[in-house]
Formats: C-alpha cells, sequence, structure tokens
C-alpha cells in the first residue's frame, strides 16, 4: 500500500513538473504516462542510479558531490528515451526536472504526513 502512495505522490510530482517546464513534455497530459514514468524512474533510480553513482566516486568526490546532480539528469534523460509520450529537450530541461521533481515531491510527502498525523490524533 505504501509503494502505491509513493508512486500516486511521484505520478502528481511528474505531471504538475512537467506543466510548469515548456522543455518538458508528456503527450496529452496523460496519466498513465505519466504514471509509466514515475515507475520507470523509480525502476532507474533504484537499480541504475547506485550502480553510476560507484563508478564515478572519483568524479563525485572531486565535484564535492555536484557530479550527483548530473546522474539525476541523465536518469530523467534515460526515462525519456524508455517511455513514450515523455519528452525532454536536452540536459538543462532535465536539470531542472529533477529539481522541481524533488521540490515536488516532498511537498506533496509533507501533506500526506500531515493528513496521517491528524487521522491519527482524532
Amino acid at each position: 500500500m505504501r509503494f502505491l502512495i509513493q508512486l500516486i505522490i511521484s505520478t502528481l510530482a511528474v505531471l504538475i513538473a512537467s506543466f510548469l517546464l515548456p522543455g518538458v513534455a508528456i503527450q496529452d497530459n496523460n496519466v498513465l504516462t505519466a504514471l509509466v514514468v514515475a515507475a520507470v524512474l523509480a525502476f532507474l533510480n533504484a537499480v541504475v542510479k547506485p550502480i553510476m553513482i560507484i563508478l564515478t566516486i572519483p568524479v563525485t568526490i572531486f565535484t564535492f558531490g555536484l557530479f550527483l546532480l548530473v546522474i539525476n539528469a541523465l536518469m530523467i534523460i534515460l526515462t525519456s528515451k524508455l517511455v513514450d509520450g515523455f519528452k525532454v529537450d536536452g540536459f538543462w530541461w532535465a536539470l531542472l526536472f529533477s529539481f522541481i521533481l524533488s521540490i515536488t515531491t516532498s511537498i506533496l510527502e509533507n501533506i500526506k504526513r500531515k493528513d496521517e498525523n491528524e487521522e491519527g490524533n482524532s
């Protein structure tokens, strides 16, 4: 159940971020496509991203961790290559999408947590 809630939150965040950025598009603002983007991104972040981080440890250390932002953008670009109906117009849009996606997900998770706390107190 927790995974499904997290997937719904991520889907909403993908829709919001794509709405805000002209360089990122979800074909026809399709919720199903956004759900697939969220699922593929979750899979890539769980499987591919740790491998990328391990392989780029020297660069990450040299850049004081800023290279992790590049890895995040690459995960977004890879997702756009894998999911039909999801388009990112380049590295900088992917990087900005990553920032907005993180912020939006954080806000939505805080709202969910606040609702859970209010239900527990009732």
